[in-house]
This record gives C-alpha cells, sequence and structure tokens, in this order.
C-alpha cells in the first residue's frame, strides 16, 4: 500500500509541471523528512543504550567466572598417566582461564551478532515506517490544504457577475477557516464596490444626459424659428453655453472624486486654519447673496495630506452649508486643533434632517428633499461624496450630527501629524472672527 502511495504521488508529481512543487508535496515531503530524522535519531540512541547497558563485556576481575563449571571442552587425562611433578592447582587455573577468555569470546561474537541483527531490522523498519509517513503526510496534507483547493476552485469561477457567491467554509476555526471567511467578506465588500460603481455609472450617465438634452432642444427651437433675430439666438446661444458650464463642473467633480479615491502619494504638511480662512474669504459674497451669516473661528491647526484636495473637501462642506439652508440662516467654520489632530468642524441652520437620511447623503447624486427626479437644487449632488472621498484619502474621520433645529453640523479630524522639530518661527495662533456676510 505505501509503495502504491508514493508511486501516485510521484506520478501527480510529474503530470503537474515537474519543476513546480505544490504545497501538498512539500508538506509530504516536509512530513517524511522530519519522520526520518526523528527515526533515525531514535534508532542511533537505542542502539547506544543496546550497546553500552544491557550487553556489556564481564570484567577481568569480575566475580563471575566458569571455573565453578567442569571443564567439559578440556581434555581428560589417561587414567595409566604418571602423577605429574607439576601441583594440581596447575592444570585446573589454567583450564580456568581458557574457558573464561572462550567465554568472553562467545559473548562478544553472540553481542556482534544481535547488534548487527538490530541495526539491520531497525534500518529496514524505518525504511518501512518512513514510506508510511510519506503516504499518511500525503493524504494529511490533501484533508488539511481541502479549504485551499476550494477557494482557490472559488476565485477561478467567481466574476463580477458572481460575486453574490460564498465559500461558507465549515469546520473549527482554524486559520483556513479564517482565510475562507476573509475571503468572504472580501467578496462582499467587492460586491458593494460594484454595485456602487454601477449605480455611479448609471446617475452620472443621467445628468450628463439631461444637460445635453437640454442642449439639443434649445438649439433645435432656435434653428426652427423662421423669425429668429440675432436677439433671440443670441439668448439660445447663451443657455447652450449656461448647460455646458454645468456640464463642466460635473465633469471636473467627477475628476476630483476620481482622483481622491485613488489616494494620496506624497503627503505634506499645511496649514488647515488658514486654509479655512481663505476658502471663508472666498464665500463670503456668496453668503451675502443668499443672505446667509457666514462666521470663522480658527486657531492654529496643522494636517499633513494634500492641499488642493484639503481645500476641495473645505469648500465643499462650505457651499453645501449654505445651499442647503434658508435666507437668514448662519453657517459657522471653525479649524482647531484636539489632541494633537486638525479638526474642522462646518455647522449650519437649514431644513430638518432625518437622522437616517444622513447616510444618503454622502452617497453620489443623493440630495434631500425628494429623488433626483424631483425638485432640483442648484447643486450636482456630488459635493458631500467628494468630502468623503477626499478624507478617505487623507485617512481622515468624518462625524455628522443632524442639529435638532434643522441643519447639520459635519466634523472633519484629520490624523495627527508627526512630530517634527519646531523651526525658528514659531506658529501664531488666529483669532476667531465673522466675515463678510455674517450678522
Amino acid at each position: 500500500m505505501p509503495m502504491s502511495v508514493v508511486a501516485t504521488i510521484t506520478r501527480r508529481a510529474v503530470l503537474s509541471g515537474g519543476s513546480r512543487r505544490t504545497v501538498r508535496a512539500k508538506l509530504t515531503l516536509l512530513y517524511g523528512g522530519l519522520f526520518l530524522i526523528s527515526g533515525a535519531t531514535l534508532l542511533a540512541i537505542t542502539y547506544v543504550l543496546v550497546r553500552y547497558s544491557i550487553l556489556f563485556d564481564p570484567p577481568r576481575d569480575s566475580n563471575i567466572t566458569f571455573a565453578e563449571q567442569p571443564d567439559i571442552t578440556a581434555p581428560l587425562p589417561p587414567q595409566d598417566a604418571a602423577p605429574s611433578s607439576v601441583s594440581p592447582e596447575g592444570p585446573r587455573a589454567i583450564n580456568r582461564e581458557e574457558a573464561s577468555k572462550r567465554a568472553r569470546e562467545l559473548l562478544a561474537t553472540q553481542r556482534s551478532g544481535l547488534m548487527q541483527q538490530l541495526l539491520s531490522n531497525s534500518v529496514i523498519a524505518l525504511a518501512l515506517m518512513s514510506l508510511l509517513s510519506i503516504a499518511l503526510g500525503w493524504i494529511v496534507a490533501g484533508r488539511i490544504l481541502r479549504p485551499l483547493r476550494t477557494i482557490t476552485a472559488a476565485a477561478r469561477d467567481i466574476s463580477a457577475t458572481s460575486l453574490h457567491r460564498r465559500l461558507a467554509l465549515e469546520g473549527p476555526g482554524d486559520e483556513l477557516k479564517d482565510l475562507g471567511d476573509t475571503f468572504d467578506a472580501l467578496l462582499v465588500r467587492l460586491e458593494r464596490s460594484f454595485q456602487a460603481q454601477r449605480q455611479f455609472v448609471a446617475n452620472a450617465s443621467h445628468e450628463l444626459r439631461t444637460p445635453l438634452a437640454r442642449q439639443r432642444t434649445i438649439g433645435q427651437v432656435a434653428l426652427s424659428d423662421p423669425e429668429a433675430s440675432v436677439e433671440s439666438l443670441r439668448q439660445a446661444h447663451e443657455r447652450i453655453l449656461a448647460a455646458g458650464a454645468q456640464q463642466e463642473r460635473l465633469l471636473e467633480a467627477l475628476l476630483t472624486l476620481t482622483r481622491s479615491h485613488a489616494g494620496i502619494e506624497a503627503r505634506q504638511p499645511f496649514d488647515l486654519a488658514r486654509l479655512t480662512e481663505e476658502v471663508v474669504d472666498a464665500q463670503s459674497s456668496g453668503a451675502q447673496l443668499r443672505a446667509v451669516a457666514l462666521r470663522s473661528s480658527v486657531t492654529e491647526a496643522v494636517a499633513t495630506g494634500h492641499r488642493p484636495l484639503a481645500e476641495r473637501l473645505v469648500v465643499n462642506l462650505v457651499d453645501n452649508a449654505l445651499k442647503h439652508n434658508a435666507p437668514g440662516g448662519e453657517v459657522e467654520v471653525s479649524a482647531r486643533t484636539v489632541d494633537g489632530r486638525a479638526v474642522l468642524t462646518v455647522a449650519n441652520t437649514g431644513p430638518v434632517v432625518p437622522p437616517e437620511k444622513v447616510e444618503t447623503l454622502f452617497q453620489p447624486f443623493q440630495r434631500l428633499g425628494g429623488t433626483r427626479t424631483g425638485r432640483r437644487s442648484d447643486g450636482l449632488g456630488l459635493g458631500l461624496s467628494i468630502v468623503q472621498a477626499i478624507a478617505v484619502a487623507h485617512d481622515a474621520t468624518i462625524a455628522t450630527v443632524p442639529r435638532p433645529e434643522g441643519g447639520l453640523s459635519i466634523t472633519v479630524s484629520f490624523p495627527v501629524v508627526p512630530v517634527v522639530p519646531a523651526g525658528p518661527k514659531a506658529a501664531v495662533p488666529r483669532h476667531g472672527r465673522a466675515t463678510a456676510g455674517s450678522r
């Protein structure tokens, strides 16, 4: 049986590519090698113990003698022989010494034969057990690696259209079970990612199709008017340009969202407080047009990352707070350092946001107050999605809390900046102030 299994192992190794050894073959060789080393070590120890502990040479001055027994090997003197002049003790002592010597030689011969037989039998038993261990190692390795074969087969079969499949491995909670569960969790994330991507593409296509249809309709109406004047054509052209500008903003937002998902290669420190001040100053005119009070309060806040993307994050938060507000409302922007982390908070008044709708607002093309086909605002529906993507790229966390009186309070916490030696110029704290448009 072991020889047939070994032949099977060899044949499979040749069929699998020869030079490419599988994990099962490696484990089998490892098991067989470890058993061979352990068996050889045990054989050597046993041989030494038997050689020096059980079968020993009797010392020459030992009390164990063979003189007490009649010497059957010594020839008897004839009856009529004349008495020797040698003392009677002489022949007896000679016979005793020769018998003892013969006994020791016989014992050494027997011991040598026994040790040789023990060694031969042990080597044969070790060889047979090594073959058996290789066969058992092949079987055990196959049973252990069976979940890996299941995972490999599933990974080959699963595609973008069958991400709903799961391994659902059964058995004890060992490393292979953890690997299977991790693979299932990966499939869950991939399925969600593909669904979100398909939904995003569908929404983006709809958003781009709307201004394109508007442009085509305006152009067709202007061209079909037989009494079109220069002024009417100018107005139609301006409306077409406005629709084109909307497409450009949407494409820019999509590119920013894609760039944010790609991550940040090089991180550089930047002053979040100064960045917030610049954004608030740029948004002050828009706050005045909307009759919204825009206030800012900044102190020293240093973060690391990509400054242009961080600027887009602040711009989108402030712009979102201004757009989803009411005349006479307020927007409060603050930047500070909390426990070594640069923290940005944007709070605004506005409509009441149900807590269960907060997570939906960060999905692409989702607007509060109806579906995408309902009443439209002047936004693209990508502002908070871009904010979330940029925050993830910076390893920052976002906490969104609906305000009871209406509006949202969004807090972005950047990671702790690594400690660097202080430069010659110390940072000067900035104090809170109110910008144009505040009350």
